[in-house]
């Protein structure tokens, strides 16, 4: 958890703050925005917040709402998945399980959180941001007769309708409205006041800018009924900064840390963006950083929440047009951030306590010919990196069994092993089936399929 990784948070030096204003003063004007808040959150706080706006000695702060688009998604699964993790569902369930007869049987929950369903983009006619939910009453009104446009979990595939379907599972489990479900069983905890599913004051209005010349067009507020929990949520900075700090390290109210880093963990590649999705987050590569996080937009606004991890930033962007290049601008405020304030690691402390029978393991290893190293970290956690070349090196966290789980890299989910003689001596790791010996082809070593009978040899 971040406890571990950071030292607590302090303000901004003034010429970082400085730095931010400025870029996202050049934002608002290359943009042509009426108005746009951008705050910055480190070590689960928010440490900066800045705003322009058209409107000559006033700007908007971080508690005006905007509507945040697509971010509303990531409510929508943390709500599914908070089911999972109370046993109601199996995301490798059916979604027709339970709501029987809305799509073909194949199809699951995991490819809805995804978007690997094949479900179309979008909602059959009219224009469903700028048109009143009532226009779609039902789940077929919302899924149109031919809803399938490609093979379940053949490919990635971004559904706005597959959200409305995940909203609707969420209202039949729980039995009430999923607005209801959502301010009861996240928002509260989490202290979000200031999100809710219609625009409470203060508000931005939305707008659409010309784009050809400098003059504005007032957007609709609309209620967009069943595909809420695609895109409905209006929120504020300061709230889109509680929910950053939540999907770094979780709430024992809401989700445990270990499920909000499921979600944040890639799954269905979206080589068009040079990313990949996870349950219910975007994972980017962008400016050689890898962000996870969100971006949003409904008619009138757009918005963007996006964290990257390595540096401990995150950056949120609200702004009231119907269009407009935030993604430019929010690697734009993180790469300011990192570089002028690289994150400062904690300090390296020993370990309260150390088990001879761990330390024991550590130190050199063979698989086959290859070096590893073997090394006792905290809690009983340990890392085993290839020497000489860096590849499927990986943490493993321990196991009630006494074995020890993958945490990333080429052994993630994999399970490392002591085994151990008759006598009780160690014999050997197994990793995944991989055997590693504390000599390379030691000639008493349990390597499958033998040693040469010769041993090693020169020539």
């Amino acid at each position: 958890m971040r406890a571990q990784l950071a030292v607590q948070p302090e303000e901004l030096l003034p010429t970082t703050r400085r730095a931010l204003l400025h870029r996202l003063a050049v934002g608002q004007v290359e943009g042509r925005l009426p108005s746009v808040v951008g705050a910055v959150v480190r070590g689960g706080q928010t440490v900066w917040t800045g705003a322009r706006s058209m409107i000559e000695g006033h700007a908007p702060d971080e508690n005006v709402q905007y509507r945040i688009g697509s971010i509303t998604k990531t409510f929508a699964a943390v709500l599914v998945l908070r089911l999972r993790d109370e046993g109601l569902l199996d995301l490798a369930d059916p979604v027709v399980r339970h709501l029987p007869g809305v799509v073909k049987p194949e199809l699951t929950i995991r490819q809805l959180l995804t978007h690997t369903s094949g479900l179309a983009a979008e909602t059959p006619g009219p224009w469903w941001e700028r048109t009143e939910g009532t226009l779609r009453p039902e789940l077929a009104d919302v899924l149109g007769e031919q809803p399938a446009k490609h093979p379940a979990g053949e490919c990635f595939h971004y559904s706005n309708p597959g959200y409305a379907l995940l909203g609707a599972l969420v209202e039949r489990l729980r039995k009430e409205p999923w607005g209801d479900v959502l301010r009861r069983e996240v928002l509260a905890p989490l202290g979000m006041t200031r999100t809710a599913l219609l625009p409470e004051m203060p508000h931005a209005g939305g707008f659409a800018v010309h784009p050809w010349a400098d003059v504005l067009l007032r957007e609709p507020l609309t209620d967009t009924g069943l595909m809420a929990p695609a895109g409905q949520l209006w929120s504020t900075a300061a709230d889109l900064g509680r929910w950053a700090a939540f999907l770094a390290d979780g709430n024992a109210k809401v989700l445990s840390a270990d499920t909000v880093a499921e979600m944040r963990r890639p799954v269905a590649d979206r080589a068009d963006e040079g990313g990949a999705h996870g349950l219910g987050l975007q994972v980017l590569r962008r400016g050689g950083r890898v962000l996870y996080g969100h971006g949003g937009s409904m008619p009138g606004f757009v918005a963007g929440l996006w964290t990257s991890e390595a540096d401990d930033v995150t950056v949120i962007l609200l702004a009231n047009a119907t269009s407009a290049p935030t993604a430019v601008l929010a690697d734009d405020l993180i790469r300011i951030v990192a570089e002028q304030e690289p994150r400062m690691p904690a300090p390296w402390r020993p370990s309260s306590s150390a088990d001879p029978e761990l330390l024991a393991l550590t130190g050199p290893w063979y698989w086959g010919a290859a070096p590893q190293a073997l090394r006792l970290r905290a809690d009983r956690d340990l890392e085993l990196t290839p020497l000489g070349n860096p590849t499927r090196g990986s943490r493993f966290r321990p196991e009630p069994d006494g074995s020890w789980t993958g945490l990333d890299g080429y052994y993630a989910g994999e399970t490392l092993r002591v085994v151990r003689t008759q006598a009780g001596a160690v014999s050997h790791l197994d990793v995944g089936s991989f055997v590693l010996t504390r000599e390379p082809y030691g000639p008493q070593a349990a390597i499958p399929g033998g040693v040469h009978p010769q041993g090693w040899q020169a020539g």
